[in-house]
This record gives C-alpha cells, sequence and structure tokens, in this order.
C-alpha cells in the first residue's frame, strides 16, 4: 500500500472519526470533542483520548493514549482493536467500513484468525513478529549478511525474514512496509523477552547503506531488553559479548565455535546477565565513547562476579569493518592475538 493511499484511507476515516469509534471503540463514550476509552484495543476507561474534530491541536482522528503514551490515527484503531497483523488487513477493514470499492490489482487478503490482542512494543508482540516470520535461508537476510561478508550463519535461528515489517517514520507519517531482518531477544533460560528489527533495502547491497533500508532509522527494537541478548550458541564457560547483530556475526566468522550474544546497543552490553556457568568473558569492543563507556562498566561487573573480562579491539570501527575493510585473514589474525592461547585451540578456525 503506497503512503499517499494510506493517508487517504487515514483521512477519510477522520471525516467520519465518531463513526469510527463508536464501531471500533465500543467500550468507550464521547465526551466534548473527544472519545474516551481505556486503550486502542477497546480496553473499558478513559486514559486514551481520539480527537473527533480537527482543531489548533491538531486533526480530527489523532487519539494519544495518556497511561502508555502510545498515539496513532484511525488505522491504528482498526489494527488494534481488530488484532490484525498485516496491514493489507488493516487496508481491507477500513475499506469495508468505507463502504470503499477493493482496488482492481489488490490481492485478496489471507484470512487470519484473531488471537487476543498484545501491546504495541510488547514481549508478546515481539513474540508474534518473530513468530511470523521466516527462516533466512534463500532470503534477502541471507543475502544481506553474506554482502557484509558474514558467511559464518550456523546457529542463527535467533534470526528470521519478514518480508513485510511495519515502519512509520514519525508521529505524522502513515505506515510503510519494508523487508526486515528479525532477531528474537531471549533471556537466560532461551525465553523469548524482545525482537530487534533491520528493515533492509529491496534492491540489495550498497556501500552507503549496506544493504539497510534507506529510512531514517533503520534499526529498532521492541519488548524486555534490558539484560538480554541476540544469542549465537550456548554459553558454557566462555563467551563473547558485543553490541551488533553484525559484529558479532563477524567475529564468529574466525571464532564459530565461541558462543557468543548481541546486546544491540553499548547501554545494554553494560547490563547484559552473565550466565551461572561463563568463567572467562570476551567483550568485543566498538571503537567509540559508549563502546569504551560500555566496556569498562561490564569489566567491573564480570570481575565483581569472579568473571575473567578479556577485551577484543578491532583495528576500524567496529568488526565488521574490519572483516569488509581489512579481510577474514586479518581479522583472523588480530583476533588470534588476544584471546587466550588455550581458546584459540578450542575456539578458533585455524585453516586459512
Amino acid at each position: 500500500m503506497a503512503r499517499d493511499n494510506a493517508s487517504e484511507l487515514a483521512r477519510r476515516l477522520a471525516r467520519d472519526a465518531e463513526a469510527v469509534c463508536r464501531h471500533y471503540l465500543s467500550n468507550g463514550r464521547r465526551q466534548g470533542r473527544y472519545w474516551m476509552v481505556g486503550d486502542v484495543r477497546n480496553t473499558p476507561g478513559r486514559s486514551m483520548f481520539v480527537r473527533l474534530r480537527e482543531s489548533v491541536k491538531g486533526p480530527a482522528g489523532k487519539w494519544t493514549d495518556a497511561a502508555s503514551a502510545e498515539h496513532g490515527d484511525l488505522l491504528d484503531v482498526i489494527r488494534e482493536s481488530c488484532g490484525l497483523v498485516d496491514f493489507r488487513d488493516v487496508v481491507t477493514e477500513a475499506r469495508r467500513f468505507l463502504s470503499l470499492p477493493r482496488p482492481e490489482l489488490e490481492p485478496e487478503p489471507k484470512r487470519r484468525s484473531r488471537k487476543p490482542l498484545a501491546p504495541v512494543g510488547s514481549p508478546e508482540a515481539a513474540r508474534r513478529l518473530f513468530g511470523m516470520s521466516q527462516l533466512i535461508e534463500g532470503t534477502l537476510v541471507e543475502a544481506y549478511l553474506r554482502n557484509r561478508g558474514i558467511t559464518a550463519l550456523h546457529e542463527t535461528g535467533s534470526l528470521r525474514f519478514h518480508p513485510r515489517c511495519y515502519y512509520r517514520p514519525d508521529d505524522h507519517s502513515a505506515t510503510e512496509t519494508w523487508p526486515a531482518m528479525i532477531a528474537a531477544v531471549t533471556d537466560l533460560s532461551g525465553h523469548l523477552t524482545g525482537a530487534h528489527r533491520t528493515w533492509l533495502d529491496p534492491d540489495g547491497f550498497s556501500e552507503t547503506t549496506l544493504g539497510k533500508a534507506r529510512i531514517d532509522t533503520p534499526k529498532r527494537a521492541m519488548g524486555d531488553l534490558l539484560g538480554h541478548a541476540v544469542r549465537f550458541g550456548v554459553a558454557g564457560e566462555v563467551m563473547a559479548a558485543g553490541e551488533g547483530i553484525e559484529t558479532m556475526l563477524s567475529l564468529r566468522c574466525v571464532l564459530p565455535t565461541m558462543p557468543m550474544v548481541a546486546a544491540l546497543s553499548a547501554a545494554h552490553l553494560s547490563a547484559i546477565l552473565f550466565p551461572g556457568t561463563l568463567r572467562r568473558l570476551y567483550i568485543a569492543r566498538d571503537d567509540d565513547p559508549a563502546g569504551d563507556g560500555a566496556m569498562a562498566t561490564l569489566i567491573d561487573r564480570a570481575q565483581d562476579a569472579g568473571i575473567e573480562a578479556i577485551v577484543i579491539s578491532p583495528r576500524l570501527g567496529d568488526f565488521n569493518e574490519d572483516l569488509r575493510l581489512l579481510g577474514l585473514d586479518a581479522l583472523r589474525a588480530a583476533s588470534r592475538v588476544q584471546i587466550a592461547a588455550q581458546d584459540v585451540a578450542r575456539f578458533m578456525e585455524l585453516a586459512a
């Protein structure tokens, strides 16, 4: 659905905002110029308000939930109140409500059974997103990683591909869909607590974007992230931890059997939880001030827990830059001298 078409649907719904609210937010009621309800999922209450008429405060159809800080337009109301997942289904329902004909070339959407509603950005929403995604083999995700020099794709069950993942540039823009790499964020027991989305360029790799979609924020996370991570392999006595997914997969190209985790940001790296079996932690440092701060905090936490902490540093900005620009052999040689001798024999691929 093109942005202008979706925007036009939202405008048409806003012209009769009260009727939309009475139908999809039936547990609420009108109060003055607003429709009041518990939340966008039609829970009874008063924390969410929908503007019914255009005013100096903004256009009709815009809503805000004072309790959760969620906000959006009437297309979002239809999506959340009906428990819809695919944006095409949202468009179809909006057209049905407005009694608009279906565009000639718009394919018939698959009918989906309604599920209990999940709060936007919640762990349950993350689980659903990951569950509706597919394995990365033969997809744009595999091509994206290989184009960045990453060929060690074993034990990457935490990564999946979604061909049309929602993306909303800002509060005033219509929802778009882009292909995306979906990463499962899990706790120490393997329970999925969140998801990370990397929207991808459907036209493939370029040196400018490195394969990411040409949008303002091609990476976003959702769910419960603190202490948790994207995991590759099962940690035992030894584990490596760093920020980015691409960074850790690059390092795994030369340490293919070492368990690794990607915490997704410097702040979250400093807060990762340690497995009870862990005795040595390799910290894959990003060469920037935030990476230095996370490294210092993580070293202190590891030492307090009786865990040996060893920092591995890239020659350039991060390990994916090293892999792409310096090559696999250079990354292997630089990593080899930074890890413990016993771990060279245990984890490093010695073949050229």
